[in-house]
């Protein structure tokens, strides 16, 4: 068992490696000074960097060093941003605070908010294409990502969010289904994308498949519970948000307690899926699992 203090430490020194490089991923392009405030705006708004990190974790786990996987790391955090900048919108989620700051449309205007997170979605398949791996490899990375991000995935998990919110008649599964593809599948894909970077068997990319998916539905259920009882300063956006908008949530279908133990059997599914890896990389995932939970207890 990795103590939660090194996990911790991990996750920052890692989340801090996606930091430094995204910080420089405009640098000697000939970008609107606009557009690359907006864009540098959401991307340095913080936030533990998940995404990236279960990337860079997954093929260190496959044994492939930790910087020739950043790149294609930093790529799945700008499309999580882009995807937070239009959620944000007006017409989509219509939040004004992301992280405790004004969202991006705030911050500048909607216009500039729909294109930042237009080039940051398409400049981040730039930067996955600078990856200094073989080619193969990336070129599964990358078809993998996209059907994680696209509209069989997390596009249409959001649409599914829209089509469903106000309504009264959704069931468990129907919550499931949406999740799995807006929140779930680029966690998923996250871990699966880094072992496929460092060229994992299929018998170990499905373990790993196996892990993130379960993670991600964890991490949805704990995000839901933040909703309900967080504060605003913790949460970095107002509390209540989603059952001010009728968006249909675990704790509104089950309950905070039932959530509460639906999160700590995903939890402990994503670790039992782990099972045949041992290590530092694998405590590290584990406890990750763990802590996903342990915010939302």
């Amino acid at each position: 068992m990795m103590p939660v203090s090194r996990m911790k430490e991990l996750l920052r020194e890692r989340g801090q490696m996606v930091e430094e490089n995204l910080a420089v991923c405009l640098d000697g392009r000939a970008v609107p000074q606009r557009l690359k405030d907006s864009m540098l705006y959401s991307l340095q708004a913080g936030g533990k960097r998940l995404r990236p990190v279960l990337c860079l974790s997954a093929a260190a786990l496959c044994g492939l060093p930790l910087r020739d996987a950043l790149p294609f790391a930093s790529a799945i955090e700008m499309i999580h941003t882009y995807s937070l900048v239009h959620d944000d919108l007006p017409a989509m989620d219509d939040d004004d605070l992301r992280r405790g700051k004004p969202s991006n449309h705030k911050a500048f205007d909607e216009a500039t908010a729909i294109l930042a997170g237009d080039g940051l979605l398409t400049d981040a398949f730039l930067m996955m294409c600078r990856s200094p791996l073989a080619p193969p490899r990336v070129l599964r990375a990358i078809s993998e990502l996209a059907l994680a991000a696209g509209s069989s995935g997390m596009v249409g998990g959001q649409e599914w969010d829209m089509i469903f919110t106000g309504k009264d008649l959704v069931s468990i599964e129907d919550l499931r289904g949406i999740h799995a593809m807006k929140t779930g599948a680029l966690l998923r894909a996250s871990c699966v994308c880094g072992a496929m970077l460092a060229g994992a068997s299929d018998e170990d990319l499905a373990a790993i498949g196996s892990y993130g998916a379960a993670l991600g539905v964890a991490f949805q259920i704990a995000d839901d519970i933040l909703d309900v009882v967080a504060d605003t300063a913790t949460l970095g956006k107002p509390v209540g948000s989603d059952a001010a908008q009728g968006k249909k949530t675990y704790p509104a279908l089950l309950g905070l307690d039932q959530s509460r133990a639906l999160a700590r059997e995903q939890a402990e599914k994503a670790k039992a899926a782990l099972a045949g890896f041992s290590g530092d990389e694998a405590d590290f995932l584990r406890a990750l699992a763990d802590y996903t939970v342990t915010r939302a207890a």
